[in-house]
């Protein structure tokens, strides 16, 4: 019999824990009876609640999992090491706050049995707010075009992976992983699928995205998997010396040819100290973005670091 992992990350999701165990559990147990099944949920150190319902379901299904880490890993770092931790043939990684559709399970392991090693599921429309969904759909046309590797736009990590794409996860020994630039990079190689759907409204709860973990995210994916900040900083460095060097002799010739005459006063020092000033700001603070990256791989810390893991005796 095969079985079904389910990684469902998780923090300070109190109110829907306990729900989304019990409709996954019945997605499952309806409409795919001839397959085991696992729920693991991974806890980013909820201070909720949610832990303590997270233990009184362990208590009562074996078949649901948990991990908790012992303090806040960020929003990549801890569904990547919960995927991980999955012992099924497959692995179906969704978000706690019922946003990926549950029901959705049995197309995915329908496409599984049909070959595909990776079903990627792709936003095509949002019930969340607009402008947020149109920043989405600015951010990922940029990444998609400033990446060498085919990135996947409006994927968010929601689908389902064979064990052997797992495997590959464990060995990558990467401390900051980039999920979704993983699966655009090697996801053809075990002949991937797209799948579209909408994504819904949060049942409950207040959402965990703020500003700086879409920018945390934008920074991560630019720094991994693009080279085109640090060539357009080095392209516009050499662009702005050579414009620089030609105003420069511009104004040394006509200082020459009538020295007492011309008078260029202090407009033209003004606007070239700020913009070539702003010019060097904007790419100092990008390629601190790169040295945090290579700073963060170097240290090699672990991904996450466990506190507690609950039904994983066998």
């Amino acid at each position: 019999m095969k079985k079904i992992s389910v990684l469902i990350p998780c923090y300070n999701e109190v109110e829907n824990v306990e729900l989304m165990a019990m409709a996954v559990t019945n997605v499952i147990q309806e409409a795919l009876p001839n397959y085991d099944y696992e729920i693991l949920f991974i806890d980013n150190c909820s201070v909720d609640g949610t832990r303590e319902k997270l233990e009184a379901i362990c208590a009562k299904d074996k078949k649901v999992k948990a991990i908790f880490n012992v303090t806040n890993f960020g929003q990549f770092n801890s569904p990547f090491h919960g995927m991980c931790q999955t012992t099924g043939d497959c692995t179906i990684s969704m978000c706690c706050d019922f946003q990926d559709p549950v029901e959705m399970i049995p197309t995915l392991v329908a496409e599984w049995e049909k070959g595909h090693k990776v079903v990627s599921c792709i936003k095509t429309s949002s019930k969340e707010s607009g402008i947020i969904y149109f920043l989405r759909s600015c951010y990922y046309k940029l990444i998609k075009g400033m990446s060498s590797v085919r990135m996947i736009e409006h994927f968010t990590g929601f689908g389902l992976y064979d064990k052997t794409f797992i495997s590959i996860l464990r060995q990558l020994d990467d401390p900051i992983p980039f999920l979704r630039g993983i699966v655009a990079e090697y996801g053809t190689g075990f002949n991937m699928v797209e799948i579209e759907y909408t994504q819904a409204k949060r049942r409950a709860g207040k959402t965990k995205n703020n500003f700086y973990s879409l920018y945390d995210a934008a920074m991560l994916s630019i720094t991994s998997y693009t080279k085109v900040g640090l060539r357009i900083a080095t392209l516009l460095g050499f662009l702005s010396s050579a414009v620089s060097i030609l105003i420069a002799l511009f104004y040394l010739i006509l200082k020459l040819t009538n020295w007492y005459g011309f008078q260029a006063g202090y407009a033209p020092l003004i606007i070239g100290v700020f913009v070539i000033g702003s010019i060097q700001l904007f790419f100092i603070g990008l390629l601190g973005e790169y040295i945090l990256n290579i700073n963060t791989r170097v240290i090699h810390r672990p991904l996450v670091v466990e506190e507690k893991r609950l039904n994983f005796e066998e």
